[in-house]
């Protein structure tokens, strides 16, 4: 088992995208600011506030989430290996006759069709002019 790393706790950055910090969540545009102490004591509440509920919330619910999670992907992984993966190959095995029938008849039947509509739509061409647009057929 490889060793826990302590310090970069997100190594795949998983949750990039959650940013929690002050600066972050409050901020004050210019020509509206709070008096500086109060701006300065608000961020250091938001911050104990933040990081002391975090603590609380994990150590109260973090090894339960843990252990949920971790049967969660075990019941997925069993199911995937014991299950779906046979499945998969079975329907690989059983639907390979099926799969040469259809590729032959469509490639028959409709490959001509498709590579007639190709050399027709090959021909049209698109040009860009600066003048007056055509009128409708309707109007000539």
């Amino acid at each position: 088992m490889a060793e826990i790393d302590l310090i970069n706790r997100d190594p795949q950055n998983l949750n990039n995208f959650l940013q929690v910090e002050f600066d972050d969540v409050l901020a004050e545009p210019e020509g509206t600011h709070t008096i500086d102490c109060v701006w300065r004591n608000s961020h250091k509440c938001f911050k104990c506030g933040k990081n002391l509920c975090y603590k609380i919330l994990t150590i109260i619910t973090g090894i339960f989430v843990a252990l949920y999670w971790g049967c969660v992907f075990a019941c997925v992984s069993y199911a995937i290996v014991w299950f779906v993966t046979p499945v998969m190959r079975l329907l690989h095995i059983v639907l390979h006759p099926i799969k040469k029938i259809l590729s032959i008849v469509l490639s028959t039947f409709l490959g001509p069709i498709v590579q007639t509509y190709g050399l027709i739509f090959s021909r049209i061409h698109v040009t860009q002019s600066q003048g007056e647009p055509p009128k409708p057929i309707g109007e000539l």
